[in-house]
């Protein structure tokens, strides 16, 4: 016997599919007369691979993304955000009128002692823009004025988990998307051969750990999941045919199973079924997109000496950074980087100047590479982690050694290309380096309910960077136990300020 919601589950179901396979014509059509050729045939190309958006909400101003996590939170003061009032100020104890009654964590919170730290590196100021960069980064002064520093982020969650699962999907709490998989549902796929949303994870041991629910669906279909490609001879697991098996053999299967699999979809209408076809089909045609797109054996000798030495090491963040390149050209959608080893809450000094000699020569690469194969308007590039770190030791302070606990008040993110302003620095932070402040240094409290200007929180970088993808954050949205979910849930806004 059916249950009570099978029929209207069927109609659900049905209803989906006619007006799925219909929108292409009678959408188009509609736009077509509406608004011209132009935007009917992006409708027609969103339409044709599988997407959800049967047109974009603007004009988008970039196709990709490369997302270049820095997970465990990097030190804003050693890196970007010069402070010498705090350096004159280092061994001081935090004023009390900045840090506001704030809550620390509890690595630090039961200190006799909170002295300020300032940096002990070197702080100059780079080309025409004049952004202030420590001596960590000296790649980085290739690209001052093609990115944009954004001093002011600022988030809520102060430990490592919540904090970057909120920024991969929008909520503290696991369960939701990861932004590659909302782009994935909304906007589908620019390549057939490939999946709109591969994740690449440095091969370095750090104490953070890294999950693949950051890159899963939620409640979404599976199909819009990241696939995360490794390094060594299998990038993605069990897609080699096993010894005895040839490509032929293996396609002959998988046309039965997928016979199979549609008649089971005949009698049950789950959408689930068509998805494990889909999977089925993809991996099948990553056997040949794969291999060719992970060897880097054709990149001339110019370019691996652009990204580093260790771009030669498969799995390093340098490696990474090329694949990533190899992956916009072939039009994948959403590349997700991640890199660990930046939570350095003791021996700071040591441990950043390793991370910076691992990633900032390929960061800056990945721009340039970009710019000279004529890619970074259309592809946007953003680099930053969870949250920044506090401008006071935890730990013992010495003239030379000091670390920073975590810190969600403000940090530096930067981002380039795809629309956004180049050689721009937008907001700001108090002389001490521990609070969003406006535009004469006063400390403020920006909330995430409220557009604060100056102030960038987690859902309006994200609401931001749907919008340079021709996306309304307010628009995507998928229903799941009878609400409207979105990346932003009810918050967010776009930050004009930054965009070109």
């Amino acid at each position: 016997m059916s249950h009570p919601g099978y029929y209207s589950d069927l109609q659900r179901i049905t209803r989906r599919h006619f007006f799925g396979s219909s929108a292409a014509g009678i959408g188009g059509v509609a736009l077509s007369a509406l608004m011209g050729d132009s935007l009917a045939a992006a409708t027609s190309a969103i339409a044709a691979n599988g997407a959800q958006l049967r047109g974009l909400h603007f004009a988008a101003r970039a196709k990709r993304v490369i997302f270049l996590f820095q997970a465990g939170g990097p030190a804003q003061q050693d890196l970007f955000d010069y402070k010498p009032l705090l350096n004159q100020k280092n061994g001081d104890q935090l004023p009390e009128h900045i840090r506001g009654g704030q809550r620390l964590t509890g690595m630090s919170a039961q200190q006799a002692s909170i002295p300020l730290a300032g940096s002990i590196f070197k702080f100059a100021q780079h080309g025409q823009s004049g952004a202030w960069l420590s001596e960590l980064l000296p790649h980085h002064r290739q690209i001052v004025d093609d990115v944009c520093f954004v001093k002011s982020m600022f988030t809520e969650a102060i430990n490592h988990d919540p904090a970057i699962t909120f920024f991969q999907t929008g909520s503290q709490i696991a369960g939701r998307p990861s932004m590659g998989s909302w782009l994935s549902y909304g906007l589908g796929s620019m390549n057939d051969d490939l999946p709109s949303f591969i994740v690449l994870v440095s091969a370095n041991q750090a104490d953070q750990p890294l999950y693949a629910r950051l890159w899963g669906s939620g409640f979404m279909d599976s199909k819009y999941q990241g696939v995360q490609l490794r390094a060594g001879k299998d990038p993605v697991l069990y897609l080699s045919n096993p010894d005895g098996i040839c490509r032929s053999g293996r396609g002959a299967m998988l046309d039965k199973l997928g016979a199979l699999n549609r008649h089971q979809f005949e009698k049950e209408l789950d959408p689930e079924i068509e998805s494990r076809i889909a999977q089925y089909e993809m991996a099948f045609r990553m056997q040949a997109s794969v291999p060719d797109v992970t060897n880097l054996s054709a990149e001339t000798e110019s370019t691996f000496e652009m990204y580093g030495a260790d771009s030669r090491t498969p799995g390093t963040f340098a490696a990474n950074c090329l694949l990533a390149r190899r992956l916009a050209e072939r039009g994948v959608r959403f590349i997700q980087l991640y890199h660990q080893g930046w939570d350095h809450h003791g021996s700071l000094p040591a441990s950043i100047r390793q991370q910076c000699m691992e990633t900032d020569q390929a960061s800056a690469a990945l721009v340039l590479d970009l710019k000279q194969r004529g890619m970074l308007d259309d592809t946007l590039v953003v680099w930053g982690g969870e949250f920044g770190r506090t401008s006071y030791s935890q730990g013992a302070l010495t003239a030379t050694d000091y670390g920073r606990d975590h810190h969600p008040r403000c940090f530096t993110m930067w981002l380039a290309g795809g629309g956004i302003k180049p050689g721009f620095t937008y907001g700001r932070t108090d002389d001490y380096g521990y609070n969003v402040a406006d535009a004469d240094g006063t400390p403020t409290s920006p909330t995430r309910h409220e557009f604060t200007p100056g102030a960038v929180h987690v859902h309006d970088l994200q609401a931001t960077i749907l919008h340079l993808l021709g996306v309304d954050h307010a628009q995507l949205t998928f229903k799941y136990q009878g609400r409207h979910y979105r990346l932003t849930d009810v918050h967010g806004h776009v930050v004009n300020d930054i965009l070109s």
